[in-house]
């Protein structure tokens, strides 16, 4: 069983500061087009961001990051693409998770991982067993992930768990072995790059979660981008199917306001 709620079975806890932010980091192809370089340089501005995000989301107060960094459908592009985005992921593991763990944050990867080379299978294990004991952060890279996978892959091992079982399951017992089962649903769903959808990513888990969209570019997107979104967060009424007059009778806020932010950018839906 997971050890934290559904959002379609029960009311999960709600704060002013999201407690899992999850982000397709889209536009670094675009961002490169813009200046007349080669896509891969997009991808390596991006990693920089990801490292200005991740040091944002720590000092505001985020529990969990969960990055889309390749979809199981991005195999898809040009070769020499593909390549040189592993060859990145490689690169990253080797160089970045180190410093991760100096900063007390705990590195996950979720996905199917049967297509990547080796080095990159051995690296993801050695960096998951030396952070695992980490508390400030708990960053997912999701590689190679898309969401019907991750439900037709728990589907499998829920049945194997259960062999003599064949209806009656519950919520709980599919999403204890959903990829993600080790924190619980995004509170805030991010997508940059202009695009308004969800492009296979965490069909399950975004059940409840509110969205933003910006047409910030992925390389672009910085603390004061990451700020906008959470401050539209803390306008929305987050009801989980109850009404408005229900949260007040309760005595929860309508909003998870926080005067410290500034109110959420009319450029974003």
């Amino acid at each position: 069983m997971t050890l934290f709620p559904s959002s379609t079975q029960d009311i999960p806890l709600v704060g002013s500061v999201p407690r899992h932010i999850a982000i397709i980091m889209d536009g670094n192809g675009r961002w490169a087009k813009k200046r007349f370089m080669p896509r891969v340089a997009g991808h390596k501005r991006g990693v920089e961001t990801v490292r200005e995000i991740i040091k944002a989301c720590v000092q505001r107060g985020v529990s969990y990051l969960t990055l889309f960094a390749f979809s199981s459908e991005n195999w898809r592009r040009p070769q020499e693409e593909v390549s040189f985005l592993m060859q990145l992921f490689l690169r990253a593991l080797d160089e970045e998770v180190a410093k991760l763990h100096e900063n007390g944050i705990r590195f996950r990867v979720i996905g199917d991982l049967s297509r990547f080379d080796p080095q990159i299978i051995a690296l993801i294990e050695r960096g998951e067993a030396l952070t695992a004991g980490n508390a400030a952060l708990t960053l997912t890279i999701a590689a190679n992930y898309g969401g019907r996978w991750d439900i037709l892959q728990a589907m499998e091992k829920m049945l194997a768990a259960c062999p003599d079982k064949r209806q009656g399951f519950t919520e709980a017992e599919l999403a204890a072995h959903l990829a993600l089962n080790y924190g619980p649903e995004p509170d805030l769903f991010i997508r940059t790059g202009g695009e308004q959808r969800i492009s296979n990513f965490l069909l399950w888990q975004l059940a409840y979660s509110e969205f933003y969209f910006t047409d910030t570019l992925w390389p672009e997107f910085d603390t004061a981008a990451l700020d906008l979104a959470i401050a539209s967060y803390q306008q929305r009424e987050r009801r989980f199917g109850r009404t408005s007059e229900q949260l007040q009778s309760e005595g929860t806020p309508p909003r998870s306001e926080d005067p410290a932010r500034s109110p959420a950018s009319s450029e974003n839906a």
